[in-house]
C-alpha cells in the first residue's frame, strides 16, 4: 500500500502545469490576460470565492460544507466527509477542489451536478455566496477560471512484449 501511495502521489505531481495564463500575468506579464478574464478575477475575490478557492493550487486544501446558504439538492445519497467519519456534523463537508485546469474536469461536484463551469459558477454563487451573478458576471468569472487552464503533460505508454510462457506472474494481492 505504501509503494502504491507513492507512485501515486509522485504521477499526481507531474499534472501540476504552473504555466497557465493567470501564472504569466502573476509573473508580471501585464498582456497574459484578456480584461474580461482581469474583471472575472477581481469579482471572483471581491465576491468571496477565496474563501474556499486560494493558495497556489487555487483551492484543496480545505473541507466546506457544500450548501452553506442554501440547501445543496442532490439525488446522489453522497453525505461528504461523515461517510468517513460518522460525525453528523462532516455531514455535507467535501473537499474544496482546486481549480487549476477546471475547463477540463467536467463535469463539476463531488456528483456531477453541473455540466458546465457556467452551471458551477451560478450555484456556487447562489449556494456558497448567497448570490445570483448576472450573466455577463457568470462569463467573466468562467472567463478567469479557464485562464487557469495549463499545457497538458503528455504521458507515454509502455509497450509491454508478448506474453509467454516464461513471462512474470504477478503475485495475487491475497498472499
Amino acid at each position: 500500500m505504501d509503494s502504491i501511495t507513492t507512485a501515486i502521489a509522485a504521477f499526481e505531481e507531474t499534472l501540476v502545469t504552473p504555466n497557465s495564463r493567470f501564472d504569466l500575468w502573476l509573473k508580471g506579464n501585464p498582456k497574459a490576460l484578456t480584461s474580461e478574464e482581469l474583471a472575472g478575477y477581481k469579482l471572483f475575490k471581491e465576491s468571496g470565492c477565496v474563501a474556499c478557492h486560494n493558495g497556489p493550487a487555487v483551492g484543496g486544501k480545505s473541507f466546506q460544507k457544500m450548501g452553506l446558504i442554501e440547501p445543496y439538492q442532490t439525488t446522489n445519497a453522497a453525505v461528504g466527509r461523515a461517510a468517513v467519519t460518522g460525525e453528523d456534523a462532516d455531514r455535507f463537508m467535501f473537499k474544496v477542489p482546486t481549480l487549476r485546469n477546471v475547463e477540463l474536469t467536467y463535469p463539476y461536484f463531488h456528483d456531477g451536478g453541473a455540466a458546465t463551469l457556467t452551471q458551477a459558477v451560478d450555484v456556487m454563487g447562489r449556494l456558497q455566496l448567497g448570490r445570483q451573478f448576472t450573466p455577463e458576471e457568470n462569463v467573466r468569472i468562467v472567463a478567469f477560471l479557464r485562464s487557469l487552464t495549463g499545457d497538458q503533460p503528455k504521458f507515454l505508454l509502455p509497450i509491454l512484449p508478448p506474453s509467454a510462457d516464461s513471462t512474470p506472474r504477478p503475485i495475487p494481492f491475497d498472499k
